[in-house]
């Protein structure tokens, strides 16, 4: 197996379990009471997690955890003290993702040792650090050389990312990874009193992928030299708490790798339940004999179907793919899901088989498909019974239409991504930029050292997101045919319309351009001259270079980018790469060096001369700056989200089938005028 497969089934492995994100937080106790909201409990506010990739213990290659797949389960989350149950502090009011980072404050409410330590040791300066719990359900592993958008930014692989988790709790910690992060608690008193009844019912069981290592002692001060008492017990506490706290992820190792032991690779699923639901070593020794009984039906009663716990999500996702025969398959899948799921279907698996095998494991009775209505009622849970392992059918068949919605996406033409800027935006109001003009040189230092201030100038642009979305079917007649296709189909077409909707959008607001390319803003060439040739093209640079600042001074930009509609497809190939041009015309030229060979990259689009779009032509053309240096355009992504996301449910009660909806959300609108020169082509 290569180091990127073990990457990848050490990643599956992980799915589900408690992950620890630890980020450092500086807190300080403030003497005034909270006045404003009546509580005379302290407040703490803090960004848990700013987005960025952690070393996490246990894993590999660093961890980012995508804010965009997080699931909050409420508002109301347990603080507590190094992830210990029994160490309460206090809990949260809000939790929210504010660009690319998480951020929650809330009430110290405990009346426990823990809850009084973190409010006196704050209050004596110690920089305490926040640390999340959070279940990792999906993690996505990024190969070396490889690119990823995740937070609003671009991360570089080897990288692993949680693209979906459920968050548990929050603690306070004394040793962090993330030291970009911040936090501050307010208090009216110095000692906690009363606990609010907040439900703190979460519990999660540590791993020996997520150790306590990063825990280290605390070394606590004397409070005041009034109180040596007090502070005498609360390091006694502290120190009594870390120690049982290490003493539980030792046992827990232990447990762990007792149960690994007896399962020795052969009964997965029994492995995976009893690390998950905590059983005992005499346990799981008890289920695996059980599970190596023949199962023989009553002769007096009718047989019901067994469901096959070797089956998990992982094995009927994989063979979904592997009947769709998608590429790449030893990237997405550990060799042995694969070798599972060659297996049990070797035929393939079908639209009924796949729906059957979900249904069967959440408690589904039936034999076969006959009673449809009441199967796929069990296979998207709703008749889930104690007992039954699980499987998510909505989160197999989104799993699946993810990949082929992608492939639909990026199968149409992204032009527009090569000459527009992306930005990230966390709602859907207007965002306003200033662009970086004005008396932004520097000026020269005086004796005494001090520096004299610059502008940004009053240069302003807009942009602003939209969502758009469509929704499709997978109807009965597919779901009785036994088409497996149609869950490849409809995702492909919801993948197709998002790329088509981008084009849209984009190249109407891009070609409406009259008032944007004009000859009052300098950017606007028009006449014979202007044909795409040697010439045309050096009267272009000549324009765009002579750009000027709102000083009058030289903006200093140099042009990169030529784009031409299919019409001047080749002759932009020619001026890119050729080293020298001929014209054999009667007036026969010697040959001319092309003085343009490599200068600008050439990017084509079929949207410039379709005349379904307002400001078309096959002629014109033109000659653009780096979209990073100053963009003419720029598109918007709710949360830097740059591709569409889509959603599988059971159908409505008066449908049978299957709902796949796929949304986007972006906005497109135009920047600065001197960031490129439009060329009309022709008189």
């Amino acid at each position: 197996m290569s180091e990127t497969d073990e990457v990848v089934a050490e990643n599956q492995q992980s799915e589900g379990q408690l992950l620890q994100f630890t980020a450092s937080s500086d807190l300080q106790i403030l003497s005034a009471g909270d006045e404003e909201s009546g509580s005379s409990l302290p407040r703490f506010e803090m960004v848990a997690y700013t987005g960025q990739p952690m070393r996490i213990a246990g894993w590999r290659y660093p961890l980012v955890v995508d804010l965009t797949g997080l699931s909050v389960p409420s508002q109301s989350r347990p603080i507590r003290f190094a992830h210990d149950a029994l160490s309460g502090v206090g809990h949260t009011d809000s939790i929210r993702v504010e660009d690319g980072t998480l951020v929650a404050s809330g009430v110290i409410s405990r009346d426990t040792p823990a809850a009084r330590e973190v409010v006196a040791s704050s209050k004596n300066g110690f920089p305490w650090q926040a640390s999340i719990g959070a279940s990792a359900e999906e993690v996505e592993f990024i190969k070396p050389e490889s690119v990823a958008l995740v937070n609003g930014q671009s991360v570089s692989g080897p990288v692993n990312i949680v693209r979906r988790s459920t968050l548990g709790e929050i603690s306070f910690v004394d040793l962090g990874a993330d030291g970009a992060t911040s936090a501050s608690v307010s208090a009216s008193h110095s000692s906690l009193e009363g606990e609010p009844n907040v439900a703190d019912e979460t519990q999660y069981v540590e791993t020996e992928d997520n150790s306590f290592e990063d825990l280290q002692n605390l070394e606590m001060e004397t409070v005041t030299a009034s109180q040596p008492t007090e502070a005498t017990n609360i390091q006694q506490t502290a120190t009594e708490s870390v120690m049982s706290i290490r003493a539980a992820a030792a046992a827990e190792i232990e447990r762990i790798a007792q149960v690994r032991r007896i399962c020795n690779g052969k009964h997965d699923a029994i492995e995976a339940q009893a690390i998950r639901e905590g059983w005992n070593v005499q346990r799981t020794e008890l289920q695996i004999l059980r599970s190596a009984r023949p199962s023989t039906p009553d002769n007096h009663t009718p047989a019901i179907h067994t469901a096959d716990h070797s089956v998990s999500g992982n094995v009927l996702e994989a063979a979904c793919m592997m009947t769709a025969k998608l590429d790449n398959l030893d990237s997405l899948y550990e060799e042995k899901t694969l070798d599972a799921a060659a297996r049990k279907f070797r035929g393939g698996i079908g639209l009924q088989e796949l729906i059957l095998e979900a249904a069967w494991a959440n408690g589904y009775s039936g034999r076969n498909f006959r009673n449809s209505r009441e199967a796929m009622q069990a296979a998207f849970g709703g008749s889930i019974e104690a007992g039954w392992s699980g499987i998510d059918i909505g989160g197999i068949l989104s799993n699946v239409a993810n990949k082929f919605l992608l492939e639909g996406f990026f199968s149409v033409e992204r032009t527009w991504r090569n000459i527009s800027a992306t930005r990230n935006v966390s709602d859907f109001k207007t965002v306003t930029s200033y662009r970086l003009v004005g008396k932004d040189q520097y000026e020269r230092v005086a004796p005494g050292g001090e520096l004299k201030h610059g502008t940004l100038g009053e240069e302003r642009y807009s942009n602003k997101a939209d969502t758009y979305g469509l929704m499709l079917s997978v109807d009965r007649t597919d779901i009785i045919n036994d088409d497996l296709g149609a869950i490849t189909a409809v995702p492909r077409k919801l993948g197709r319309g998002s790329g088509l909707k981008i084009n849209d959008v984009f190249w109407t607001t891009f070609l409406d351009n009259s008032g944007f390319f004009k000859t009052a803003n300098s950017n606007y060439l028009s006449g014979a001259s202007t044909a795409l040739t040697i010439d045309g093209l050096t009267e272009a640079e000549v324009a765009f270079m002579d750009q000027v600042d709102g000083d009058g001074k030289p903006l200093g930009i140099m042009p990169a980018v030529m784009l031409v509609p299919t019409a001047l497809s080749a002759v932009g190939s020619q001026l890119f790469k050729s080293l020298e041009l001929r014209d054999t015309t009667a007036s026969t030229k010697y040959p001319v060096t092309n003085p343009h060979q490599g200068k600008f990259r050439v990017e084509v689009s079929r949207y410039l001369n379709n005349a379904a779009y307002t400001g078309n032509s096959s002629k014109a053309w033109y000659l653009l700056s780096e979209p990073s240096d100053l963009p003419v355009i720029e598109v918007a992504f709710l949360n830097g989200q740059e591709s569409p996301t889509i959603e599988t449910a059971d159908a409505d009660f008066n449908v049978l089938g299957v709902q796949m909806r796929g949304y986007h959300d972006f906005g497109v609108a135009l920047q600065d005028p001197r960031g490129g020169v439009k060329a009309k082509g022709e008189a």
